[in-house]
């Protein structure tokens, strides 16, 4: 049989195949962040046949200050939970397991649509677009710790089989995990330890919040790419934590340098980095990056660079990709 086609236990989650079908902002939510039914279709269609065996719904906001952007999907209301629901029940409908991706976008949270200031480890330029945050102080860095075990507890009430914390791309956690964002002189700068501070304790309220067996799964920008940032070592040592913290699954993409390295080509070009994490713990491992072949995935397990693997692009291009790579490799 196909390694792709195998099944996986993920914590209390059985997946049926190796294929996920990653985050990816669609700005198809209302301009208040529910539930659209343009939302409901574009997953009804990407899910139709269930072909991945997990689907990470797109980043969705935790609180207002957090919000990255107009139409951005939103767990930050208890009202969200009834539209949330309904999304949880179509994917099921179409055979796929669902997880939520929380987050909060720290500096690059958009101020013309949240109507207050931009928060961040550091007042430093946070890449891509070298924007500028007032510096959290600590009683609001628990305020929001809180806020994430809030939003994942109406995930799973809303019916979702897991909860995914986005510490990537540039966004909150993953400035907290950058040393050339995080230039705090506290308890949560300074060291990787220290760096990681805010993750351990996200990761201990949302776990208080969904209980025991509810899986938690964190998407780590792995490496900056940049002078100065973030390497695949400190990634290893950092999901060594995560797992004694109780994570289920580790999703690598990239940091502040966000999904994409200008020198990095191939099918799912950031393996070395998921390889060395996957060396460093027992947990499952997801890659993703520019993998559209069937049989490059394939082989991507094989060689063990991760344990799942995402294709985002092709199915966000092609919504019967998933279907036909299955069906290929049966």
């Amino acid at each position: 049989m196909s390694h792709l086609l195998e099944s996986l236990q993920v914590g209390t989650l059985q997946l049926k195949n190796r294929l996920v079908m990653p985050p990816m902002a669609t700005a198809k939510s209302g301009g208040d962040g529910k539930i659209s039914q343009e939302l409901l279709d574009y997953y009804d269609e990407k899910s139709n046949g269930g072909a991945p065996s997990l689907i990470i719904i797109e980043h969705s906001f935790i609180r207002m200050d957090g919000k990255a952007s107009q139409n951005q999907l939103s767990a930050a209301s208890d009202s969200d939970i009834k539209g949330l629901s309904k999304l949880a029940e179509v994917i099921h409908k179409n055979g796929s397991k669902c997880a939520m991706q929380l987050n909060h976008a720290g500096a690059q949270a958009d101020a013309a649509v949240t109507g207050t200031e931009p928060l961040a480890p550091s007042a430093v330029p946070v890449p891509p677009m070298g924007k500028v945050a007032r510096e959290l102080t600590e009683g609001e860095i628990a305020d929001i710790a809180s806020s994430f075990a809030r939003a994942a507890r109406r995930v799973k009430e809303a019916g979702f089989d897991a909860v995914e914390l986005h510490s990537a791309h540039g966004y909150l956690l993953n400035q907290f995990y950058s040393p050339l964002t995080n230039h705090r002189k506290d308890a949560y700068g300074g060291d990787l330890m220290n760096r990681i501070r805010i993750h351990l304790e996200v990761i201990a309220s949302v776990r208080a919040a969904v209980g025991d067996y509810f899986p938690i799964l964190l998407r780590l920008g792995a490496c900056d790419y940049m002078e100065g940032g973030t390497t695949k070592e400190d990634s290893a040592a950092a999901c060594r934590e995560f797992e004694k913290a109780g994570v289920s699954l580790i999703d690598i993409t990239g940091g502040l340098c966000r999904y994409s390295v200008p020198e990095l080509t191939g099918q799912g070009y950031f393996s070395s980095v998921s390889q060395a994490v996957k060396q460093a713990v027992s947990i499952p491992v997801l890659l993703t990056g520019g993998i559209t072949e069937p049989q490059a995935a394939e082989e991507l397990l094989i060689q063990e660079k991760a344990d799942l693997i995402g294709v985002g692009r092709a199915i966000f291009k092609d919504s019967d990709w998933a279907k036909n790579a299955v069906k290929a490799l049966q």
